[in-house]
């Protein structure tokens, strides 16, 4: 029985799900909305708005913290930079899950992740048409 159990083992053993929830958070920040499954995304959810809350403190150990959560120097900065100030005045609730229905494959209930800000959308590159 899992009582009092708070958080989903999500299949795997716990190394590959600190990397998992790790690599989610990191295409969340870059991309700005990622698609998975709905019980990855919760994990990513609550993973991502801890980063977030980081972010907001901000200064060096704020940035060491986050460069060890994430593994990754340019993300923890993207974070500090780009995302924190979007919620400056805002205390927790920085994602979003919303369902999308199921996966073909295996019927999996997959959602969509992503931040409750508005931000940019990545301007795509138009190839010139050949006459």
């Amino acid at each position: 029985m899992r009582h009092r159990r708070l958080r989903r083992k999500l299949g795997v053993k716990s190394a590959h799900r600190k990397a998992l929830l790790r690599n989610l958070v990191r295409s969340l920040v870059l991309k700005k909305r990622i698609m998975t499954t709905h019980a990855k995304a919760k994990e990513a959810s609550a993973f991502a708005d801890k980063m977030v809350t980081i972010a907001k403190k901000g200064g060096l150990h704020a940035r060491r913290v986050l460069i060890s959560k994430l593994g990754d120097a340019d993300i923890a900065k993207l974070l500090e930079t780009v995302v924190a100030p979007k919620f400056k005045g805002q205390n927790g609730g920085y994602t979003r899950v919303l369902r999308t229905g199921v996966r073909v494959g295996d019927a999996a209930q997959t959602a969509l992740l992503e931040w409750t800000a508005v931000f940019e959308a990545p301007s795509r590159k138009v190839k010139p048409k050949k006459e």
